[in-house]
């Protein structure tokens, strides 16, 4: 018999936990998985699977053998892909998610060209403000602040570091004037975004000196454009990414504000599932993206 079908039928069935649930997950009949299990045992000469009319279970050398034939099949499995990606063009649906404002200043821009480039690849993006599991939701690539991931099977390339900058309208900084220190924000209209790290209280730095400012805000929200738009608005004070912002600053429809403090920096990554051979078409949009970022010098200003 096939040694690859009964390696599929062996991991299907210790997954599925059933002779029956894995023969209508492999599209096979029950009779047949089981001559499949019955000859690898066999052939190796000892019991994979106990199984009784009442009782299922995997057995020490089955969990061992599970193992080996699982790493075996997705090496064969990542082989194939890469072979089909070099004798044709890259092909499939690419899942992207990215925060809102990130994903319609940053990614936007580029995509049009990038599916004319590719087109047999789609490009599916979902704008999330809150990270999800990238496993789970099938993401191809996340783009993301979050300084570590849990989860060992995500691979993280940074792809640059910005300010977090404080800016306002013209038309509020002649309202309410420009403020010199940080203590003088306490008497200033702060707007804030509610999924920053410590969202009511802002850490000031400059040289050896700090300051922590505690917020009151006169609005708060969980998405950075709204905050865009009222600080546009002459609503108050913002301190959002530069990658944000900095189109609205070389516009001149908003300042900074006490530029000569920083606050803690955020650096954007690139996550994606760790695998030998990365997938052809969210390796060559990674390569995109990062060559429209060293194009633009986008670490450079948004750091400057």
């Amino acid at each position: 018999m096939d040694k690859f079908t009964e390696m599929e039928v062996l991991i299907s069935v210790a997954e599925q936990g059933s002779i029956t649930r894995a023969a209508e997950t492999l599209g096979q009949s029950v009779s047949a998985v089981s001559r499949y299990l019955s000859s690898l045992e066999e052939r190796l000469g000892v019991r994979l699977i106990n199984r009784t009319t009442r009782r299922f279970s995997i057995t020490e050398e089955g969990e061992l053998f599970y193992s080996y034939a699982k790493s075996i099949l997705s090496e064969v499995h990542d082989a194939e892909a890469l072979v089909g990606q070099v004798s044709s063009a890259p092909t499939g649906t690419l899942k992207i998610t990215a925060s809102t404002s990130f994903a319609m200043l940053h990614l936007m821009p580029i995509v049009p060209e990038f599916a004319q480039r590719h087109p047999k690849i789609s490009i599916e993006i979902t704008a999330h403000n809150r990270y999800h599991d990238i496993i789970e939701s099938g993401v191809d690539l996340a783009i993301r602040t979050r300084r570590v991931e849990a989860d060992s099977s995500i691979t993280i390339r940074r792809l640059a570091q910005t300010r977090r900058r404080l800016v306002a309208s013209p038309d509020y900084i002649a309202e309410m004037g420009t403020p010199h220190h940080p203590e003088e924000l306490e008497r200033h209209r702060m707007l804030v975004y509610l999924l920053a790290d410590d969202p009511m209280r802002l850490d000031m730095r400059r040289g050896n000196s700090r300051f922590l400012v505690n917020v009151n805000p006169v609005m708060t929200t969980n998405e950075g454009q709204l905050l865009l738009r009222a600080a546009r608005d002459g609503m108050g004070i913002i301190a959002q990414p530069s990658y944000i912002v900095q189109e609205d600053l070389d516009a001149g429809r908003l300042v900074r504000v006490l530029d000569d403090w920083d606050l803690p920096r955020l650096t954007i990554n690139l996550a994606f599932p760790t695998r030998r051979h990365m997938p052809a078409k969210t390796r060559l949009f990674i390569e995109y993206l990062s060559a429209y970022f060293r194009r633009n010098e986008f670490e450079r200003i948004w750091t400057s």
